[in-house]
């Protein structure tokens, strides 16, 4: 891997995040209305006028009325000073409400993916190394069992039985008497115990597919003739399977961690929203339908970064692990 390339690379990384960064602010202003008509309409005393009046000075004192590509440039000149404005539903700095979020979307989500990638990965060498066996049967039920099944549909059913035949309620990180209170040892071993119901359902999809990702790859590169010479030479069989068949076979699931990377901070939005999660998906979705486009627009910068930086970083692994691939 050679300098230029990840100096080109990473140039590509910072033109595709300023494109990303205008497009979602675009995107975020198409609706018809604003956060502050919504608030006025929601007032009830008043005549419409005066409702208009209101809602056309706070536009003016919070810079609404301008066009979006003065709004846009305003908000990102703030943003390379590290201010992301006000969200105008909370009246709170954005910086804050999201700083909030991001110590818990960052525990369940990289928990997931660490945990996602150390069952998918040695279950898919299995599953390909033992193939018809029962092992590989039960693997692929999984498999097809996670692609099919939404992860919000089975955190569903999970609160359903537990609450049902146990009378547990599934939700959220904390116990109620932990919920506010300050870091301690019992706090931390609460977490831990509510910990496992998102890292089974958040996993469950991604785990799936890296399984059958792994199973494909691995039983394709197993044909390969280098793998038949190095059985002839007598190589041991975990060697040869080890050094060259897995090493290539992951190169699908290293690309897919620049995937990973934005789900890292949006935390499965709709599975947080089901198990009460306070994480930072929920918070997006609350700015989305609001219109508190400050926190939707960082939220969505957030993401769209991590994207970029994701592929950016998948590249260099791949360049790294796989020698075929040229950097020319």
């Amino acid at each position: 891997m050679t300098w230029s390339y990840a100096a080109r690379r990473f140039s590509y990384m910072v033109l595709l995040l300023v494109l990303s960064s205008i497009l979602s602010f675009i995107i975020i202003n198409l609706p018809p209305g604003d956060f502050l008509t919504s608030y006025i309409m929601t007032l009830e005393a008043g005549s419409s006028e005066s409702r208009e009046e209101l809602a056309a000075a706070l536009r003016a004192q919070y810079g609404l009325d301008q066009p979006v590509y003065v709004q846009y440039t305003k908000w990102m000149g703030k943003v390379v000073r590290g201010d992301f404005g006000m969200s105008f539903e909370w009246n709170r700095p954005v910086k804050d409400l999201v700083a909030e979020r991001i110590p818990m979307t960052l525990v369940v989500s990289i928990s997931t993916l660490i945990v996602g990638y150390l069952i998918a990965i040695p279950v898919g060498i299995y599953s390909a190394t033992h193939q018809y066996s029962l092992g590989d049967m039960a693997a692929t039920v999984f498999g097809f069992i996670g692609m099919a099944v939404p992860n919000f549909l089975f955190a569903l059913f999970l609160m359903f039985m537990f609450y049902k035949y146990f009378n547990l309620p599934l939700g959220g990180l904390f116990s109620a008497q932990y919920q506010n209170a300050p870091w301690t040892w019992a706090k931390l071993a609460d977490l831990l115990r509510h910990l496992w119901v998102p890292l089974i359902v958040v996993g469950l999809g991604s785990t799936a597919v890296n399984i059958r990702v792994m199973r494909a790859n691995l039983l394709d590169e197993l044909q390969r003739p280098y793998v038949e010479t190095a059985r002839a030479k007598g190589l041991p069989e975990r060697r040869v399977i080890l050094r060259y068949p897995v090493r290539v076979a992951l190169n699908p699931i290293i690309s897919g961690i620049g995937w990973a990377f934005p789900q890292i901070l949006s935390g499965a939005t709709i599975v947080s929203v089901v198990l009460g999660l306070p994480t930072v998906g929920p918070l997006l979705l609350r700015s989305l339908i609001s219109q508190d486009m400050y926190v939707a627009g960082t939220i969505t910068l957030f993401i769209c970064a991590l994207t970029v930086v994701g592929m950016f970083v998948s590249d260099l692994l791949l360049a790294v692990a796989d020698p075929r691939i040229r950097l020319e």
